[in-house]
């Protein structure tokens, strides 16, 4: 959109507010845009005074201007009617509820950010367009985060079978590209080590694509597992306002030791690349989360599992397998990272066995008692 440039005032004003983002006294050539583009600027300011992520604030104003496309119409003309038609046309369009509510969030928060007096963007609304915007998200018709977990029901754990053909399949695509000469091979491999690391530390997308070489150290608990038996994750989730959250998570499985020992040892070197990324490209720079999601699609339709399942259900996966293996469920909560039990218990789904195990204990004990 087109913006009147000579009526903003100079950045090292104040920022903020509408009368620090427009000139008093200047007539607005393209009122509607200029106003429209400040308004979202000062948003975009107030975020970052909140120490928000580059990244959050994108995408809510990405989400913004889609609802402005939505209604082709501009905020301060927004109505209830609006938000219900946009919020039924999400819901037919096939997006999940929790996104749908993300969605509401994002808008909700820039209303309640226009409406706002401190921001006197009223007095703007008022001068230039005769009118007085108020929020239009409302309890009564946005969407209520009732349960505790609100994603898809299919996003669930591999089986142990399942998880196996997967492997079998990534490890199997490494031999026939490497038998069949052509190029790929040192990607195919790659994939193949990233995705062991993804379950065997329960990982989050972005926490394996940031890891570095050097992120792995020994654990003398466990001595067994080389300098591998620790792995030190600084791209953590973070909450709302902070820095990636940092954690430890300790080294379980002999196996995907020795993967990864052999993946930096003998494998990684091939690329021939100076900087630390764990996961290099050929042109040098790090595997980005999209890709992981695109390869982990591509080879989750070639063993011909649900296509809703995405890298995310081999953490559910790491979470589940732990506890069905007899771990504390503490100590699986602290290795995922997570500050609150309830979130862990969402993550997992022990098998019918571990059910029928413990229920067996308990009642061997309740009788031995007797």
């Amino acid at each position: 959109m087109p913006v009147d440039r000579a009526a903003r005032k100079p950045t090292s004003e104040a920022k903020g507010s509408a009368d620090r983002l427009l000139s008093d006294g200047v007539v607005l050539v393209l009122p509607e845009e200029t106003v429209l583009e400040a308004m979202i600027e000062g948003w975009e300011i107030q975020q970052r005074a909140r120490m928000l992520a580059n990244l959050t604030i994108e995408r809510r104003t990405q989400i913004v201007r889609r609802l402005i496309a939505f209604t082709n119409d501009y905020p301060w003309n927004w109505s209830s009617v609006d938000v219900e038609e946009w919020t039924a046309h999400l819901v037919d369009s096939g997006v999940a509820h929790s996104t749908v509510r993300l969605y509401q969030m994002a808008a909700s928060l820039f209303c309640a950010y226009i409406t706002d007096v401190r921001y006197r963007w009223d007095e703007v609304c008022q001068r230039y367009f005769r009118v007085h915007q108020v929020q239009v998200f409302h309890e009564w018709n946005t969407v209520v985060h009732r349960g505790e977990y609100e994603g898809r029901p299919g996003n669930r754990p591999l089986t142990r079978d399942e998880l196996q053909a997967f492997f079998d399949y990534c490890d199997d695509r490494v031999s026939r590209v490497g038998l069949s000469g052509r190029k790929g091979w040192l990607a195919s491999y790659r994939d193949a080590t990233l995705f062991k690391v993804i379950y065997a530390w329960g990982l989050r997308r972005r926490e394996a694509s940031m890891l570095d070489v050097v992120d792995w150290t020994a654990n003398s608990a466990a001595s067994e597992f080389g300098r591998h038996g620790a792995l030190s994750v600084r791209y953590g989730k973070a909450l709302n306002g902070g820095p990636p959250r940092r954690r430890t998570v300790l080294t379980t499985m002999g196996w995907a030791a020795e993967a990864v020992a052999e993946w930096i040892t003998e494998i990684r070197p091939l690329y021939d690349t100076d900087h630390l990324a764990m996961w290099p490209t050929e042109r040098r720079a790090r595997v980005g989360t999209e890709s992981i999601s695109h390869r982990f699609a591509e080879y989750r339709d070639a063993i011909g599992l649900e296509k809703h399942l995405g890298p995310h259900c081999l953490r559910h996966s790491y979470a589940t397998h732990l506890l069905e293996d007899g771990f504390d469920h503490l100590f699986v909560q602290q290795q995922l990272g997570h500050s609150w039990g309830s979130t862990t218990a969402i993550y997992t789904s022990v098998g019918t066995d571990y059910k029928n195990n413990a229920l067996r204990r308990a009642l061997d004990r309740a009788f031995t008692a007797d």
